[in-house]
């Protein structure tokens, strides 16, 4: 992003990327926690975002990420309070996520153990060799392209973390370590504005989407 400073504490609007994701959050069905990964350094900033928001009875919990993304979610799982059934992992620079998605994901994971947002695949996708050659063409009917949150049952979930603690076994998302105990994970469909903040034509992206929600 060209910033010295995270990309979720960038602005976007009148607030921080990770403000708009969290308030995504804040009027789903049943949502009693909140846990949010962070390096030690931007503490202080992340209790700043959680205190500008509007009033609400779920806790919070602010706690160390590690060195990959996979680490950071099992530190936030050891912090989750009893009563919780499932668990909703999202990426803090997806800050358009709807309600109605977060619902339809977290009634399929009560239902089978886990669901995902996902889109169909767009483009054509390429599977190339260390060389660089195209090794083949899979059908792009099949192919969808993985968003979040990704939600499971909390027992499925951490399970899966613990499994692939003992292996060795790093995966891109959270699904794949459920994936790999054999459990069922679902999917359910997502929308394009559901974009992940990696670039700053993303954050170009992301601004006029949100002044588009503000006018409406």
């Amino acid at each position: 992003m060209q910033s010295e400073l995270p990309k979720p504490f960038l602005p976007l609007g009148d607030h921080t990327i990770l403000w708009h994701t969290i308030h995504a959050f804040l009027k789903a069905e049943g949502l009693v926690q909140v846990i949010i990964p962070t390096s030690k350094e931007y503490f202080d900033r992340v209790h700043e975002i959680i205190h500008s928001l509007p009033e609400n009875p779920v806790q919070f919990n602010v706690v160390e990420g590690g060195s990959e993304r996979q680490f950071s979610i099992s530190n936030g799982l050891s912090l989750l309070q009893d009563s919780v059934e499932i668990v909703a992992v999202h990426d803090a620079v997806r800050p358009f996520i709807n309600l109605d998605l977060i619902n339809r994901c977290s009634s399929e994971a009560l239902e089978c153990g886990g669901a995902i947002i996902a889109v169909p695949a767009k483009d054509t996708i390429k599977k190339i060799g260390l060389d660089g050659r195209i090794v083949e063409t899979p059908d792009r009917s099949i192919l969808w392209q993985a968003q979040t949150p990704q939600i499971f049952k909390k027992e499925v979930l951490c399970r899966a973390y613990e499994e692939a603690i003992l292996g060795g076994f790093v995966g891109t998302d959270d699904a794949s370590l459920v994936e790999r105990l054999g459990e069922m994970v679902k999917v359910v469909e997502g929308d394009r504005e559901n974009l992940k903040i990696t670039y700053p034509v993303d954050l170009e992206i992301a601004e006029l989407i949100l002044k588009q929600k503000q006018q409406s």
